[in-house]
């Protein structure tokens, strides 16, 4: 039984003795680390995220939406319609109906004009029979620059600007050939397209190999300390230009090669991930110009996103794949 003590004053403040006060406090942190690391591969929901706003050249403005997948392994796929739609307007404002695992910034953009002023434009998402919204607008602290998406995405550490992260402009991507392709199941589709950066950020580098390193070995021994994961604080994501190629409309059923960067946050271990723990950029082509092959498995019309990245800022292109049956 919880002994009990009550003040000489008569307050009728209580005591809980110091062994069921550390008992508490052990079981409350044990639920919350319980919690903190519940995670699920499948049958979770996923949740639109409104990112912000961009004001356009022109004095219009962007919408930037994302999402929150909260499975680690299952890709969801909503059709355009009463479970995926935006309005005001056509259901079909350019909005993913593959979803990729977990945590997707920056994902696509929804062009409204100068004269939006306070109105509000709303995602709507049912997966797993649970529907969520994300409601967007031109408050002024939701809007966005190049720092903000840098900082959101990883790239910078909590706080931080230096004079080469604002110096920093976005790649450009461009596919080389017709954007509307059509092939046959099984059928190899090479797919090129060309990137051009001005090389900010700096890449995170490979560690040399060092003197003591055995000339019969090929692989570099690392220090101790690049074994060590990072410790953040924020989410953290490597810097270096890459290009990674994925599924952006249609059920899953392509095969790339090679293996491409995963554009969501696999923060795992090994995971070929800018997010993971001691993940490299991959060797730019001379040319500057990105192959890719992909296969289909089953019939459909696809839409895949290439999308070029930095570490801090991105730039698509999307290509579409019509499937025809094998004749």
């Amino acid at each position: 039984m919880t002994q009990m003590s009550v003040t000489a004053a008569g307050r009728g403040w209580s005591a809980i003795t110091t062994t069921t006060l550390a008992l508490a406090l052990a079981l409350g942190l044990t639920s919350a680390r319980a919690e903190a690391q519940e995670s699920y591969s499948s049958g979770q929901n996923v949740s639109p995220a409104f990112e912000g706003w961009v004001e356009n050249e022109d004095g219009s403005f962007s919408f930037m939406f994302g999402y929150m997948n909260r499975n680690w392994l299952e890709e969801i796929d909503v059709p355009i319609g009463p479970d995926n739609s935006i309005s005001p307007g056509p259901a079909d404002q350019g909005q993913p109906t593959h979803l990729l695992p977990r945590r997707n910034r920056f994902v696509f953009e929804v062009p409204v004009p100068a004269d939006w002023g306070d109105k509000e434009m709303i995602w709507t998402l049912t997966t797993q029979g649970k529907t969520e919204y994300a409601y967007a607008s031109l408050r002024t602290d939701y809007k966005v620059d190049n720092m903000v998406i840098a900082s959101e995405t990883g790239s910078l550490g909590a706080g931080n600007s230096t004079p080469e992260s604002r110096a920093n402009m976005p790649p450009v991507v461009r596919l080389i050939g017709e954007s509307v392709r059509r092939i046959a199941v099984g059928q190899p589709l090479t797919l090129v397209a060309e990137v051009t950066d001005d090389g900010l950020p700096r890449p995170r580098r490979r560690p040399r190999r060092r003197n003591s390193d055995s000339v019969d070995d090929p692989t570099p021994k690392l220090p101790a300390a690049a074994l060590r994961p990072p410790t953040r604080i924020t989410v953290g994501k490597a810097n270096g230009l890459n290009l990674a190629w994925f599924v952006y409309r249609g059920e899953v059923s392509a095969m790339f090669q090679p293996l491409q960067v995963k554009v969501w946050e696999d923060t795992r271990a090994a995971a070929n991930s800018p997010w993971a723990p001691l993940w490299y950029p991959p060797e730019l082509p001379e040319d500057g110009l990105w192959e890719v092959e992909v296969t289909f498995d089953r019939p459909g019309t696809y839409v895949l996103r290439a999308r070029a990245d930095d570490g801090g800022l991105y730039h698509d292109v999307d290509v579409t794949v019509i499937v025809a049956p094998i004749s």
